[in-house]
């Protein structure tokens, strides 16, 4: 069968390893970034068409994609004379790979439909060294009927690939998971940082914490850092965690209710970007809780 031609709109890190994997396996591809000169390259050099807008990328596509960073940034390259809707072809299936809101969702979800194409969110876990081997977990939502077309493609992208219900549940279950991830990689920062305070080793705490019901993969995230020096573990930055947390607090007053656990770490997050370490990783919060407890 002939594969569907896509169109992806996003080469950062993950974006980028995304093409990648989907050229390996042979799709045709249209490609459109404004960050990363040498990942749009490479696409290109590996057979990819370079876009100069993204209307033509829909224009040239079955499935159009998107792997942005904030839902302002998708709603730009859905909107305008020269945006994705006004160049979608009647039963085209757009996937929103990124973290985004979910009333962001639900109103270009509308916009699509309106002109005959399917809206999709397909947030992601994992990080982009998983997206090169196909690895990546999806959380997708959406109509059910377009889910099923693209199905094969996203378990090319994915090894846990769910159908999460109606459109914009696989935002809202992710930024759930993410307010958790990163309220629980906060209070492990501030337990090492306190730990010194107290004169105990980060060790001995980890020691005792880890062979309890408290173990998690994100405790050993922090204490890859905390304890051993390596932040690379978990490759995600404290910029793009308060992103998360602050869309997770805004779901939360479009709902109409108040979130009390969240606030710890939006404001931690938040003023360690304040103080310049926005691009560090979110273990290296452990460096902020040990200099703000001290003051």
């Amino acid at each position: 069968m002939t594969k569907p031609t896509i169109g992806f709109i996003g080469l950062g890190l993950m974006g980028a390893a995304m093409v990648g994997r989907l050229q390996s396996l042979g799709y045709s591809l249209t490609v459109m970034g404004n960050v990363s000169r040498p990942r749009i390259d490479a696409a290109v050099a590996a057979g990819a068409i370079e876009a100069t807008n993204p209307r033509a990328v829909a224009e040239a596509s079955d499935i159009v994609m998107l792997c942005m960073d904030t839902s302002a940034s998708v709603e730009s390259r859905m909107h305008g004379d020269n945006g994705v809707i006004s160049g979608l072809k009647p039963g085209t299936i757009v996937i929103d790979f990124g973290t985004s809101l979910p009333s962001s969702t639900l109103a270009l979800g509308d916009e699509v439909a309106s002109v005959g194409g399917a809206y999709l969110d397909a947030p992601l876990g994992r990080t982009p060294s998983h997206a090169i081997d196909g690895l990546l977990n999806i959380m997708c939502s959406g109509d059910k009927t377009a889910f099923e077309k693209v199905h094969p493609i996203l378990l090319d992208l994915g090894e846990n690939v769910f159908h999460l219900g109606k459109l914009g549940s696989g935002n809202t279950i992710k930024l759930i998971n993410n307010f958790f991830g990163m309220t629980t990689a906060n209070a492990m920062a501030e337990a090492f940082a306190m730990a010194d305070q107290a004169g105990v080793s980060r060790q001995s705490l980890y020691d005792v914490m880890s062979a309890g019901p408290l173990h998690s993969g994100m405790m050993d995230f922090v204490k890859a850092y905390g304890v051993d020096g390596d932040s690379s573990k978990l490759a995600f930055s404290i910029r793009n965690a308060s992103k998360d947390v602050g869309y997770y607090r805004q779901m939360a007053k479009d709902l109409g209710v108040k979130t009390i656990m969240s606030s710890g770490a939006n404001e931690a997050l938040s003023t360690a970007i304040d103080q310049g370490m926005g691009d560090n990783m979110v273990s290296e919060m452990v460096d902020y809780f040990a200099k703000d407890l001290t003051k």
